[in-house]
């Protein structure tokens, strides 16, 4: 594959065009030597036409292209879906390799440069190194929008990106690149000789197995490094020994059983015992590190009569090492890990200990080990040295303890009804718990939670939904019991609708053990408020809980803090991305003034997703554009499928993500920030979100024939049939819309390139709130966007999908529908309010969301686009033959691989 970009306009830097044109003429020798000149021959016919058709734009090119990929057959056609996908990845690599450059360009630091911003507004470095001691940034970890690679080929692709990184090294200092150049080629040819496809449906394990992966390419070193960052930054102006640790990773997976019927109380064990031996073993290698390093002798300074009193509990009687205590402690230490782990989990496979030794029962007991040392080294000359290894390893035994992440429980609150529903009829039977109002419900749960007995009658059977329930939360009791509060942080009620929805979840904790009579819970009880509804209900619930003395004393137990979720993807669904937006803002606004009004601490988790329909969309400005007060030093937001993947897979990059998030969480929390919008800019808004409200509902969920139109323009099906995730894409069995998932509602409209979810609607709500507002310009609306951050951040998340979409190609898929005059009718609907938005975006933005100099971050680079248009109108081609009875293997397999290699070019999945 002869990458010669000259013919296309690069707009990445030198760096990404020079890397992109070395791999893909790598790509390109690799095809031939594997496949031959015919599979050759023919991906750079479709690129050449492809490119034509790019630059010119004109119908000829178009037709050609089209003439070419409808007769190809079967086994070409796999072949040139595995080259343009496989080059779309390196792609991502080299752009990833871009940023990457950029950010060592970077003269300051984003840190850095927040807290210069800081100390410009007065915000002293002890009131920064205070505002740590209570602060929180964690990011949870999500497996269900799933990444759609192989943890194969994912495999090779971190081999190539630090191979990159490595020749691009090479290049600076001008050293022989030529043996890392035969690495790379070799790797790539691993790569192509290895199937992209999943055979199997993804496992729960497997999730956990791809999502260890991340803390040894990124979190394991980077969240020692900012603390170290933090500390040297407010060094000698606080009182501080150290920075806190505020920044905590958490994780679904394992945990999140909200329609995923294949985590069960096993599962979650299973994901404990795999987090802590991936924990352990990290710590191991760490303290035989500081073994070899530690070589300090008494003969030559003193050490501190504690430390010499742990060395000699040791097993280490070698004369050899008498003089050395640290090492005789570390071996200690090391033994004392190893039996830890294997009391965890005695299946476990442990490095080899010479001595048996007590197990640590929790991680405070490990880390005052290491404190001696570290006091010892202090206390003696040794100050250096302990600021090495031995404080990286001392911080990630504080943030990461022996449980890794801390596991989220979620399930459906109807599920929590069900099964409290159940315990409550096997003690008073015809309690009939179902049928009773809010108010008696509330009633009863308040008598049980505060009642000394038992709910849960002994050696009686309940079904099997219950069973699994109340499973669940005794092995989340025993897992508390061993790692410690931190390890179950959060328990999701999803689809809140009511106060009762949380209080059944407070009585089941009660029941097992976790929840005490006087209202101590070491687990966050977190509604989560999802559609447009729940968001607006949402502050009112809250309020009704307050109210009630049972539940507000559990709240002033943890801290006067109360989380709430807010969920970006299916509010998005239900209303439209204009809609979901502004609800978002208001009920954050509304839970600010309610919370203050009630002496809570609020803590808001946001439900984002990696698409601009779910929420996506840099995560900085999303930070700035919330509401004053929302953040308040406190935020947990969720890392979704591929998102995961591109912030976290090299250490450096994920390094600066979590920089941003830190940096951008200090700024909206210390500085005063956006005001709040005047009376004026919220009719406007208002104005803007009904309109966008009617036009999108109406189309959903108004049009007669609109689910048909779905299910025959999208690759919804066929979804199903890729091995990308551990649930269901539906809740349902049929094909009602408001049972599908919102992530493959959002995947397959991306698939087709309308991404109808990130911008209908938009373009109707402007047109008519200027036709009924007598506006002769938009420029209210400009000037929102120019000083209000949320105006700025919606508009500028419309750009991007907008870049992302192409009707010439959704034109195709919408051809897929039978039903011609469905398909004018609602294509027409789309084509038209396409049209409406991209003139709202220019009149608003004053440029183009289409042309290559307006591409907001994110977005769609020019020169992917051949290749990912390509890929679409394989995609369609395979799908026709499909959907005419050449339903075979090889088709099949196209389909899917298509599947990928669009979502590769996208970088997006759901």
């Amino acid at each position: 594959m002869d990458t010669n970009h000259s013919e296309i306009d690069m707009q990445t830097g030198t760096d990404a065009q020079e890397s992109i044109r070395y791999l893909g003429r790598v790509l390109g020798r690799v095809l031939q030597e594997q496949e031959g000149d015919r599979a050759f021959d023919v991906v750079e016919k479709i690129r050449h036409r492809s490119i034509e058709y790019h630059k010119t734009g004109n119908t000829t090119a178009h037709a050609a292209l089209c003439d070419v990929i409808s007769a190809l057959p079967e086994d070409l056609a796999l072949q040139v879906l595995r080259a343009f996908t496989y080059y779309l990845h390196l792609l991502n690599i080299a752009q990833d390799e871009e940023k990457l450059l950029q950010h060592r360009r970077a003269p300051v630091t984003t840190l850095s440069s927040t807290i210069r911003l800081l100390r410009e507004n007065g915000i002293s470095e002890t009131s920064m190194a205070e505002f740590l001691k209570s602060a929180l940034v964690s990011p949870i970890l999500t497996a269900h929008p799933t990444e759609i690679r192989r943890q194969s080929t994912m495999r090779s692709e971190f081999a190539i990106t630090e191979m990159l990184d490595q020749r691009s090294q090479a290049q600076l200092v001008g050293q022989d690149p030529t043996e890392i150049e035969r690495d790379i080629e070799r790797e790539i040819e691993v790569l192509w000789q290895t199937h992209l496809l999943r055979r199997s449906k993804l496992t729960v394990n497997d999730e956990i197995t791809n999502g260890l992966a991340y803390f040894d390419h990124t979190f394991f070193e980077a969240i020692p490094k900012l603390h170290e960052t933090l500390l040297t930054t407010l060094k000698g102006k606080s009182d501080a020994d150290d920075i806190p640790s505020f920044l905590r990773i958490g994780t679904w997976i394992g945990g999140d059983r909200d329609g995923n019927p294949n985590v069960t109380a096993d599962t979650l064990q299973k994901t404990f015992h795999r987090q802590s031996g991936h924990a352990i073993r990290h710590y191991l290698e760490e303290v035989h590190a500081l073994g070899s390093e530690l070589s300090i002798s008494t003969r030559v300074v003193t050490v501190s009569a504690e430390a010499e009193q742990l060395a000699d509990h040791s097993f280490d009687t070698s004369t050899h090492r008498e003089d050395e205590p640290y090492r005789r402690i570390l071996m200690l230490i090391y033994a004392r890990l190893v039996s830890t782990l294997k009391d965890i989990n005695p299946k476990s496979l442990a490095p080899r200990a010479g001595h048996t030794a007590t197990p640590y029962a929790s991680p405070t007991e490990f880390l005052a080990d290491l404190d001696v040392i570290d006091r010892s080294l202090r206390a003696n000359r040794g100050g250096r040295i302990a600021d090495g290894r031995l404080t990286k390893l001392r911080r990630k035994v504080r943030a990461f303890g022996f449980h890794l992440a801390s596991v989220d429980l979620r399930q459906n609150a109807s599920v929590h009804e069900a099964t409290i529903a159940e315990l409550l009829e096997a003690i008073h039977p015809g309690k009939n718990y179902l049928a009773k109002t809010e108010e008696e419900r509330r009633a009863c749960l308040i008598e049980e939670l505060i009642s000394p007995r038992a709910l849960i009658r002994p050696f009686w059977t309940y079904s099997e939904q219950t069973e699994k329930e109340l499973a669940i939360f005794r092995r989340a009791k025993q897992i508390l019991d061993r790692f410690g509060p931190g390890a179950i942080a959060t328990s999701i009620i999803s689809n809140a609708q009511s106060a009762s929805d949380v209080l059944e979840l407070c009585l089941l904790l009660k029941e097992a053990g976790i929840l005490t009579r006087d209202g101590a819970c070491p687990v966050a009880i977190v509604p989560l408020f999802e559609t447009i509804a729940d968001l607006q209900n949402g502050p009112d619930i809250m309020r009704d809980l307050f109210e009630i003395p049972e539940y507000r004393r559990i709240v002033d137990k943890q801290k006067t803090t109360q989380e709430v979720m807010l969920g970006y993807s299916d509010s998005n669904k239900d209303g439209g991305y204009v809609t979901s937006n502004w609800e978002l803002f208001k009920a954050e606004q509304n839970f600010v003034s309610l919370f203050k009004d009630y002496g809570v601490r609020l803590r808001l988790f946001h439900g984002r997703g990696g698409s601009v329909g779910r929420g996506g969309g840099p995560a900085r400005e999303a930070i700035l554009a919330q509401p004053p007060g929302a953040v308040d030093g406190q935020i947990r937001l969720t890392e979704q499928g591929e998102v995961i993947s591109s912030r976290y897979s090299h250490g450096e990059i994920g390094y600066a993500h979590l920089e941003t998030l830190v940096s951008a969480t200090m700024e909206a929390s210390l500085l005063p920030g956006q005001s709040l919008p005047s009376n004026d800019t919220i009719a406007i808004m208002d104005a803007l979100s009904a309109h966008a409200f009617d036009a999108y509902r109406d189309l959903v969920f108004g049009t007669e024939g609109f689910e048909d139109f779905f299910w025959s323009t999208t690759i919804i099906n066929e979804i199903a049939s890729l091995n990308i995730g551990s649930r269901p894409a539906s809740r349902k069995s049929n094909r009602d819309i408001t049972a599908l998932r919102a992530i493959p509602w959002v995947f397959s409209w991306a698939q087709c390139r309308i991404m109808l979810p990130g911008w209908y609607g938009f373009g109707t709500a402007v047109q008519t709130w200027q036709r009924e507002s007598g506006e002769q310009d938009l420029s209210k609306l400009s000037d929102l966007y120019t000083n209000w951050p949320f105006f700025h951040a919606l508009v500028q998340k419309v750009e991007l999908i907008i870049s992302k979409s192409d009707l010439t190609i959704a034109a195709s898929y919408a051809d897929l529908v039978e039903d011609k005059e469905l398909r004018d009718r609602i294509f027409g609907r789309v084509t038209e309010e396409w049209q409406a938005t991209v003139r709202a975006l220019e009149a608003i933005t004053g440029r183009s969301p289409t042309s290559a100099d307006a591409v907001p971050e994110g977005g769609m680079i020019p020169h992917r686009t051949p290749y990912l248009n390509s890929l679409n109108h394989i995609q369609i081609e395979m799908m026709k033959r499909a959907r005419a009875g050449n339903d075979g293997e090889l088709v099949n397999r196209g389909i899917l691989l298509s599947i990928n290699g669009v979502a590769s070019g996208l970088r997006n999945t759901g």
